[in-house]
């Protein structure tokens, strides 16, 4: 049984893709599969999932809190 991250709601991109080689500078990658360069948001019949290529979105704390609101 595959471990299914993120809950699927993952848009296929090159960019996730196991297969891309992702260029530095460039919005574009090199896929191995097919071997062509392809759009960093486009997709193909080869692609799959690699987790390891996300970036997580960030989450930012906003101000508000006091020294007592971390005492236990």
């Amino acid at each position: 049984m595959a471990l299914k991250l993120f809950k699927g709601n993952i848009e296929p991109q090159c960019a996730y893709c196991e297969f891309a080689e992702i260029t530095k500078g460039s919005d574009v990658a090199v896929c191995r599969k097919i071997g062509g360069i392809m759009q960093l948001y486009s997709k193909c019949k080869k692609y799959k999932y690699d987790p390891l290529k996300r970036q997580p979105k960030t989450i930012s704390l906003s101000g508000g809190f006091s020294k007592e609101d971390f005492e236990i």
